[in-house]
């Protein structure tokens, strides 16, 4: 950075404003306005290597006048949005100033680590409980309007404090300076407690399960996955006001651990300075009934308690590993935070399990499906997906509040994830360990799905019960989802994935074979699993004629065939048309009298694999006579659709089908 450059950015702080001892308050200059608009101006115009963003950092503009101006003037309009458009500036994560990519040469790494000390000590800055009450205040008033009276400026505003929530919480720990062991307040919980405390919390609650509120989905839910990235979602569910027998001795055998570990460094200490003479003079021994490279015996500079302790490359020098034949190293970033921090939290999840979950999931899902939303969304979609299903799991388990994402469809989604993921670390090599990070992501999310199924197996409810068959059924019974598992366990690789992803894969396998197991456990022990039929020679018609029998059709064995093909037209909505008219209108033949022939039409299109047909042609007919729910109900789920198409495919209604 230039001299001239960096006395300007020194001059447009020191205009900001200025601290007045006597009131104790910061007050604001005449041409503050301006000065902070000319400091977005000097962050457009930054280089590559960020240097007056790091100046800025020097200077410690954000805790010294940003942040008491913001305090002191947030109901002043045009000051406040100008504010707030610099602190979001300001806070951006380093790792996207670089496009998500760590930078590898020294000068450029230098800068990184420079802009994400900033970035640490701006998050100890948010601390301070009135700043986030300032901007609970100024969203909740937005809030409080219309949403078609709010106008662009006002949505801005909003989304611009998400962001900048979403900065602060996503500053790493740097535990090195903070040596926070657990169950003591870390930066990180002190801004959620300084959130709880502000209310906005509570806030971001109302926003997730509201559907007016939609277009702010996948801000919150960014919000969601940092400021539960330290969470252990069991442990979490578990948490309650007096400590539990099992945390109790938990806490008892790590303090004797550290005691051990202790004792066990100070005995070596004491040994290693404590020998009378030098090891140089420990003698010589030799191996007895073992040769040496001549006839002799083997002889060895150094005492051995068992012949497992020689070793013949001791003083060879190591091969060096080449950084990316290097082995993946993952990183555990759960901690257990203060008490007082993990009992709102768990409330927090609580009441956004009860209230926002299945609303939320719904449309973000649909976004992700559309793709409306940025790269890389889907991955907080997953973390959501596995982390509450795992808390709902833990407290109290209730399916009603996971249904969005208990179904064939998440079964489906993540699956198709982990394809993707899978594939892209083959092709796309320069970014192995984020798409192995990602394939991690959603390995989680679908053992999460498998021990779902199994506590609904377990569950006293029979409707439960009877709904985690029809979903095993499914995953079973295709081909792609039973045993694309077993493909990435057979394929594993310890150069892109890490060694915890291995134990993942492993449990997750584990539960869905006592799935399977328990599946296939009634009175055929077996299931029956989708098979690519070779295509036969078709016979002569004369042979044909002569040779033919009648012959009984074989149901099962075709429901079998077809049933897999109809689940993913079901699950995809493939060309389903709309438009069919299950009755006709020319007929002599009453219109409630035709209910028969528009049963054996559609069970005629089933037995000729016309399946979309089939199925518009139920959903026309349900709207035709929706009298007795001979065709469904009108809000029938997708799995129940699916057992009324069984029914009537081996249902007998006469006549050639």
């Amino acid at each position: 950075m230039s001299t001239l450059l960096s006395a300007e950015l020194v001059a447009t702080c020191n205009s900001l404003g200025y601290y007045n001892a006597e009131s104790d308050k910061y007050l604001a200059d005449d041409n503050t306005q301006e000065s902070v608009k000319d400091l977005i101006r000097y962050l457009r115009r930054d280089d590559g290597s960020h240097d007056i963003r790091r100046q800025l950092g020097e200077t410690k503009v954000v805790q010294t006048d940003l942040l008491p101006l913001l305090k002191n003037y947030w109901e002043e309009t045009e000051l406040f949005d100008t504010l707030l458009r610099l602190l979001v500036n300001l806070t951006t994560p380093a790792l996207m100033l670089w496009e998500e990519e760590m930078p590898k040469e020294l000068a450029p790494r230098n800068h990184y680590l420079q802009i994400e000390e900033h970035l640490q000590s701006y998050k100890e800055a948010f601390v301070d409980e009135a700043v986030w009450a300032v901007l609970s205040s100024r969203i909740s008033k937005i809030l409080e309007m219309d949403v078609g009276e709010r106008g662009d400026d006002n949505g801005m505003i909003i989304e611009r404090i998400l962001i900048l929530i979403r900065n602060i919480l996503y500053v790493p720990a740097d535990s090195d300076a903070e040596r926070r062991p657990d169950n003591d307040a870390s930066i990180h919980d002190q801004v959620l407690w300084a959130l709880h405390q502000s209310g906005m919390l509570d806030i971001i609650l109302y926003i997730s399960g509201s559907v007016a509120e939609r277009v702010y989905y996948m801000h919150v839910m960014e919000i969601l996955s940092f400021m539960l990235r330290e969470q252990n979602a069991t442990h979490l569910a578990q948490a309650a006001v007096q400590r539990s027998h099992s945390e109790k001795m938990r806490d008892e055998a790590e303090l004797l651990a550290i005691r051990h570990r202790e004792n066990n460094q100070k005995a070596n200490k004491v040994k290693k300075f404590s020998g009378a003479r030098h090891s140089r003079f420990g003698g010589t021994f030799v191996v007895k009934t073992m040769k040496s490279i001549s006839e002799n015996e083997l002889i060895c500079h150094k005492p051995l308690d068992k012949m497992d302790a020689l070793k013949f490359d001791v003083n060879k020098t190591m091969s060096k590993i080449p950084k990316n034949r290097l082995p993946v190293q993952e990183q555990n970033a759960e901690r257990r935070s203060a008490f007082s921090i993990r009992l709102f939290l768990k409330e927090f999840c609580v009441e956004f399990l009860k209230g926002a979950y299945n609303t939320m999931m719904y449309h973000v899902k649909g976004r992700l499906a559309r793709a409306k939303s940025q790269h890389n969304d889907e991955s907080y979609y997953l973390w959501a997906l596995r982390f509450f299903m795992e808390f709902n799991r833990s407290y109290k388990f209730e399916v009603k509040l996971v249904s969005e994402t208990m179904s064939v469809q998440a079964f489906h989604f993540v699956q198709k994830q982990m394809e993707t993921y899978y594939d892209m670390l083959a092709m796309d090599k320069k970014k192995i360990r984020q798409w192995s990070r990602r394939l991690h992501l959603s390995l989680l999310a679908y053992r999460e799905l498998l021990m779902t199924l199994a506590a609904m197996d377990k569950c006293p409810d029979g409707s439960v019960r009877d709904s985690s068959k029809v979903i095993k059924s499914n995953v079973f019974y295709v081909p792609e989802y039973r045993e694309f598992i077993i493909t990435l366990l057979v394929n594993y690789d310890e150069v892109k994935m890490s060694r915890q992803y291995l134990f993942d894969l492993l449990e997750a396998q584990h539960v869905f074979f006592k799935l399977l197991e328990s599946h296939c456990g009634g009175k055929t022990g077996r299931v029956v699993v989708q098979n690519r039929l070779k295509p036969q020679r078709k016979k002569k018609a004369k042979e044909s004629v002569e040779t033919a029998a009648p012959v009984e059709l074989n149901l099962e064995r075709m429901w079998d065939e077809a049933s897999a093909q109809l689940s993913v037209v079901l699950e995809g909505n493939l060309e389903i048309p709309k438009d069919v008219v299950p009755f006709d209108a020319g007929s002599d033949v009453p219109i409630d009298e035709q209910k028969s022939e528009a049963m054996k039409n559609i069970q005629r299109k089933l037995r000729n694999h016309e399946f979309e047909n089939a199925i518009g042609l139920l959903r026309a007919s349900r709207e035709v006579w929706p009298e007795d729910d001979c065709f469904g109900a009108a809000d029938i789920a997708v799995e129940e659709e699916f057992l009324a198409l069984k029914e009537i495919f081996c249902a007998d209604l006469g006549g050639k089908s």
